[in-house]
């Protein structure tokens, strides 16, 4: 860039995602004098979808504005508790957050995962086309023009990225009430009607079942249960739920199914 020099000062939040020369304090940025400060944001390194509305010269303006000399611009990090509007909060997750869309499912959040790598394109299209949420640690898969919303995992475990998930966007959680394996609707099911899909030990054992409405999957409460429970006590805890307390008794255990 070859233009007006601003005065930038970037949220502590941020400077992961910026060079080192950029992390302290006021730095100087010479911008091309025709492109907008979203485009010199994301030239830094900063996806836009982890910076809130910037301040310039004190005023909040959108990332839109053509930056001219001398202007102080604050690159704040997007606000907390987030609110996604125009649709109900749903998340689509890459190829490499597994285990995060394990856990939000078993919270009772909506949470579309492929196991497989579809590639950034059609994750940003399906972002798109089923207004999802779209979280990943892939900041290029951030940035993409097609992609209609996005977070960032800072943290590469699930404990972390389920809690900054969870404080980020406070959905509503329903534990127990969605499939572990495909994101579908549980629903009560009587021992009879699953009973030759069950070994014999499952079936002598437990009298309390769960189906998955789309994908047939039946869930007991096994021998995880315990470690399952305290992953949605703790959640339950320090984010509230939706009024589900009981659904553990009728969806069981996330880890043992047929």
């Amino acid at each position: 860039m070859n233009g007006p020099e601003i005065h930038l000062t970037v949220a502590p939040e941020l400077r992961l995602f910026v060079p080192a020369e950029r992390r302290a304090g006021r730095t100087l940025l010479r911008t091309d004098g025709c492109s907008t400060l979203g485009h010199a944001v994301e030239s830094l390194g900063i996806p836009l979808t982890e910076a809130g509305p910037p301040l310039v010269d004190g005023r909040e303006v959108p990332f839109a504005h053509i930056p001219a000399a001398g202007e102080s611009v604050e690159v704040r990090a997007v606000p907390r508790p987030q609110h996604v509007p125009g649709a109900p909060l749903r998340f689509l997750l890459d190829v490499h957050l597994g285990t995060l869309a394990r856990r939000l499912r078993l919270l009772g959040v909506d949470a579309a995962y492929e196991s497989e790598d579809l590639g950034d394109p059609a994750l940003a299209a399906l972002s798109a086309a089923e207004r999802r949420v779209l979280l990943s640690r892939d900041r290029g898969l951030l940035r993409r023009r097609e992609l209609w919303a996005g977070a960032y995992i800072y943290s590469d475990r699930p404990d972390d990225q389920l809690r900054d998930v969870l404080q980020r966007f406070a959905p509503a959680l329903a534990p127990w009430t969605r499939c572990t394996a495909c994101n579908g609707a549980l629903g009560p099911a009587d021992k009879e009607s699953v009973r030759e899909e069950l070994q014999h030990g499952t079936q002598r054992g437990y009298d309390v079942f769960a189906r998955c409405g789309s994908c047939g999957r039946i869930y007991w409460r096994g021998a995880h249960h315990a470690r399952l429970a305290a992953i949605v006590d703790d959640a339950v805890r320090e984010f509230g739920d939706t009024g589900h307390p009981r659904e553990a008794d009728r969806a069981g255990d996330f880890g043992d199914a047929a």
